[in-house]
């Protein structure tokens, strides 16, 4: 997957009547002192109805006698104009729970079967910005399964998804890596490999 392959040809204003995805809104809010404030967001307009987050990020973990795997994606986002480097991620849809919409997506996105282990409080993406949310949800992927031995994704028509594994133990070095060769590196992604290193140097494991 090459870089020069997906590009930005033009940015402009989104117009309301033209946003399927957000829509940005101006705030009027009362600060701690009683002052009248603004603020500038963005709101998805995705979320289902009755469901209190947009979307999963998913902690997917291959279970491997050289040690454990977590899956990570290549994945062209336009924002950044580069290709970014995430976990598995999606949307949730109506009447699904999180650990739900976690495994449709792992498989869809990636072809692996797993089974969901845990899942987190709802996180907040960017909450200076949107009021963007999710669950992290852990799956444990058991490579002994069949289905497991030769996974196959079932992406859409503007999915271009490369998936690739990385060693726990090294991922934090391995972010370092792909920043130097000019990848973007997801929050998560980079969040979860220097939760990692926090723990090895105070040893809390």
């Amino acid at each position: 997957m090459s870089a020069s392959n997906a590009k930005v040809l033009s940015t402009g204003p989104l117009a309301d009547a033209k946003a399927k995805w957000m829509r940005l809104l101006e705030i009027k809010y009362q600060d701690p002192n009683g002052v009248e404030r603004t603020w500038e967001s963005a709101e998805r307009q995705t979320r289902p109805k009755g469901c209190d987050i947009d979307g999963v990020g998913i902690v997917a973990i291959l279970e491997k006698p050289t040690g454990p795997e977590i899956v990570l994606q290549k994945q062209y986002r336009p924002p950044t104009d580069k290709i970014v480097i995430e976990v598995p991620a999606g949307l949730m849809d109506a009447g699904e729970t999180p650990e739900e919409c976690a495994i449709r997506e792992l498989r869809e996105e990636t072809g692996y079967v797993g089974k969901a282990t845990e899942t987190s409080p709802v996180m907040f993406n960017d909450p200076g910005f949107c009021n963007t949310n999710l669950r992290m949800v852990h799956v444990s992927i058991d490579m002994s399964l069949p289905e497991n031995q030769d996974p196959r994704p079932q992406l859409e028509e503007s999915e271009f998804i490369e998936v690739f594994h990385v060693p726990l133990s090294s991922l934090w070095d391995e972010c370092k890596k792909l920043e130097a060769q000019g990848f973007a590196i997801d929050a998560r992604v980079g969040t979860f490999a220097e939760g990692i290193e926090v723990a090895k140097r105070f040893r809390l494991s």
